[in-house]
């Protein structure tokens, strides 16, 4: 058997077997445990949960992809995946927290005393959360291919079986403490290869030194890579396009964006106190930071790597095993245009060396740039096999958070709290399930038809969620005169406005999807930071113009200020 495929099996199989113990072991048996963990969740245990609920197949598999390609631009990720977790552990953990319910519908709900506000929240949730999930299964999917050498398609419906399994089993419990196990297998998964790789390639046992390291001839490795970047007509990577405008609301979207994912905000439900929402949350960052710091290196030493192993070389006697495995996935692919048998990396848009005869005939996925970099820098079998796997538990902890969101918001937030109240707990806790199953069925067919590459497609998620959630929960915090009226219309013109921007420009007429066309510059990666400003400025006028709410919801309000009393 191939090696590659023997430590995978092992790693694969291995963690699943202890995932789907634990989620036995913590088989939620009321709704306080599905819904809520019954409070109990150590603020440790919490960070390294919410750190893999987080750390998704976006951050895992897609991200260092995402920066190797566009180099300096990818910056925003970094900046504002990480800075969203300060907004969470100042603003929004512990009062959250103080509030005591179980999800972010019931919270609108409950704060703007309103059951329309409480839907049009669950349709935003349901909205956000597949919008986020169908990256993750895609994710898995690309992961089984190559590594399993099933398609991508199998892959998706595997991915489906185990995430059903363990989320309907054992709820926010069981997920909570397989994603404690998650997170271990996709840290180690992560840091192991980038420590091969840092050492390899610059000598520096840390990949965040590496990042600033030399090559052995002495030439800094990030002016190497602008080199051969400019070389094959790319720009140099450590030269940004972008307008500091998009930066500026790309970074600011993905921050208020992560602040007002439901699957995240709800971690913060799970724990005893509320002091231990804002404790949690330093420990997620921190186990988040790990990750992300290492990022960037990993990122470079792949584009460097690439381009050395396939550019001029000869397809039948040069071209690495690494390369020919991933062809058989369709995500790695080469025409020999010239028919000289010689593969050629150049950049297609650069009109120059098009004129020259210099044409590119390779197409590298860029969600293959983590999972393959293993394999293209040569390091042991069983390194492969553990990124493997990491790439598989990154995705299917955050793909469990999210069905969680999902079917919670459906069986509490729809039926318990407004069209059937009077149904038992046991009946609740029956339509969570239900609700979760067909979620992953529906999460599985955007896992196998998604709407773009994972990375592109959660950031859309996050957009998406920082000109619905974001405005309202703020200000239903901190404004007491902000009412259902302005709640329910910020929501749906926030949330409207960004939806409609994205579709637009990335699915109806993405030959328009070009600076030129964009409201001022802003791209649709970054609108969600304006829908976030209409969100709130709606939320002000229409509470300005109507009756402020009742005397008990503004005493409600007060007292969630005061996340110790």
């Amino acid at each position: 058997m191939d090696p590659i495929l023997l430590w995978t099996i092992i790693f694969v199989v291995g963690s699943f077997a202890v995932y789907i113990g634990i989620a036995i072991a913590t088989r939620a048996k009321s709704t306080g445990d599905f819904y809520v963990a019954e409070k109990s969740v150590h603020p440790v245990l919490n960070g390294m949960a919410t750190g893999a609920d987080w750390m998704s197949a976006a951050s895992f598999i897609s991200m260092a992809g995402l920066i190797s390609v566009i180099g300096r631009d990818g910056a925003v990720y970094l900046l504002g995946w990480t800075g969203g977790y300060v907004l969470l552990a100042l603003l929004l953990a512990p009062y959250l927290r103080k509030f005591g319910k179980f999800t972010v519908p019931d919270f609108v709900g409950e704060r703007y005393y309103s059951d329309t506000a409480r839907l049009v929240a669950v349709v935003a949730a349901v909205f956000v959360s597949f919008t986020y999930v169908a990256g993750q299964m895609r994710g898995v999917g690309v992961v089984f291919s190559r590594f399993l050498g099933v398609p991508i398609e199998l892959g998706v419906v595997i991915g489906m079986a185990l995430v059903f399994f363990y989320a309907t089993i054992g709820g926010m419990k069981g997920i909570t403490y397989t994603q404690v196990a998650q997170y271990v297998v996709l840290i180690i998964a992560y840091l192991v290869p980038a420590i091969f790789l840092s050492l390899q390639m610059t000598g520096n046992f840390l990949p965040q030194l590496g990042f600033g390291g030399t090559l052995a001839d002495g030439t800094y490795i990030l002016s190497a890579l602008d080199k051969l970047n400019t070389d094959l007509g790319f720009k140099a990577y450590t030269v940004g396009t972008k307008s500091t405008i998009d930066v500026f609301m790309i970074t600011l979207a993905l921050m208020v964006g992560t602040a007002g994912l439901p699957h995240v905000i709800i971690r913060f439900f799970t724990v005893p106190k509320v002091s231990d929402a804002r404790i949690s949350a330093g420990w997620a960052l921190f186990f988040i930071a790990l990750l992300y710091t290492t990022a960037p290196a990993i990122s470079v030493f792949a584009r460097t790597n690439i381009i050395l192993t396939t550019h001029n070389k000869k397809y039948d006697t040069e071209i690495p095993s690494w390369f020919k495995n991933w062809q058989k996935t369709g995500l790695v692919k080469w025409d020999d245009k010239n028919k000289d048998g010689i593969v050629q990396y150049y950049n297609p848009a650069n009109k120059q060396f098009a004129a020259e005869g210099k044409l590119n005939e390779l197409t590298v996925d860029n969600d293959i740039i983590v999972l393959a970099n293993p394999e293209i820098s040569g390091l042991p079998s069983w390194v492969v096999g553990l990124v493997a796997s990491g790439g598989i538990a990154a995705a299917l902890s955050t793909a469990a958070g999210l069905l969680l969101v999902i079917s919670t918001s459906i069986s509490h937030d729809l039926f318990k709290k407004v069209l059937t109240p009077d149904i038992t707990e046991k009946t609740e806790l029956m339509y969570a399930r239900v609700a979760a199953g067909v979620a992953v069925i529906i999460a599985g067919y955007f896992g196998i038809k998604p709407p773009g590459f994972v990375a592109q497609v959660v950031a859309f998620a996050f957009g998406l969620a920082a000109s619905s959630f974001f405005p309202i929960i703020i200000m239903g915090i901190f404004w007491k005169k902000a009412n259902r009226q302005g709640a329910v219309a910020g929501m749906i013109i926030g949330l409207v406005f960004t939806a409609t921007y994205i579709i637009y420009f990335k699915f109806i007429n993405p030959a328009a999807n070009v600076p030129a066309n964009w409201m001022f510059g802003i791209s649709p990666e970054g609108i969600g930071s304006v829908g976030m400003f209409i969100n709130a400025l709606v939320i002000v006028i229409v509470s300005n113009m109507t009756p402020p709410p009742p005397q008990e919801v503004q005493d409600m309000v007060e007292s969630i200020r005061y996340p110790r009393a």
